[in-house]
């Protein structure tokens, strides 16, 4: 009875586990990669998109240039907290890293703070730095665009008796 008990607690663990949802999942960023060597910029940013699904992450860029496609990522830190504004914000730092049969590393760290990733992509042949990148980036659709408040409309109404009314009248967001 006590394995059977403790089977059925194992498995109820297991499950609940499994529901929690990865926060990058099927997100999309757009972001610009910067060379750096010796501290300066080497040549004018470039764009790149960062794609998430089901624990990977794959950058165009390192695909095609590196052959780098899908790669297991980590979220090392997941907070909230309240901006200034007094509204929640989620932030993430993550890691990623692969290396290929050539003996050839890619490392990638970077923090989300809701819409905004910012980060560095390090590639390394036999321990030796062989490309450095800052990469600073927007999901793609950007940021969430915020509802306006209806706007109120006055009408004064005369009567036959030269009386004037007041109506207020509410219009929805977006109408004249």
């Amino acid at each position: 009875m006590k394995n059977f008990l403790l089977i059925g607690t194992l498995v109820f663990v297991l499950f609940a586990f499994k529901n929690e949802k990865d926060p990058l999942h099927k997100r999309t960023f757009n972001i610009s990669l910067d060379e750096i060597r010796d501290s300066v910029s080497v040549k004018k940013p470039f764009k790149d998109v960062i794609e998430f699904k089901n624990g990977k992450l794959r950058s165009k860029y390192l695909k095609n240039k590196f052959a780098y496609d899908w790669m297991l990522y980590r979220i090392t830190k997941d907070s909230t907290f309240i901006d200034s504004t007094e509204t929640e914000v989620r932030w993430l730092e993550v890691e990623a890293h692969a290396t290929d049969e050539k003996n050839q590393t890619v490392l990638i760290n970077f923090t989300t703070v809701e819409w905004d990733i910012d980060g560095e992509i390090k590639i390394t042949k036999n321990d030796k730095l062989k490309k450095y990148f800052e990469m600073v980036g927007r999901e793609k659709g950007g940021k969430p665009k915020k509802l306006r408040a209806p706007r109120k409309h006055i009408i004064e109404i005369q009567n036959e008796n030269n009386a004037i009314q007041t109506q207020t009248i509410i219009a929805p967001p977006g109408s004249k």
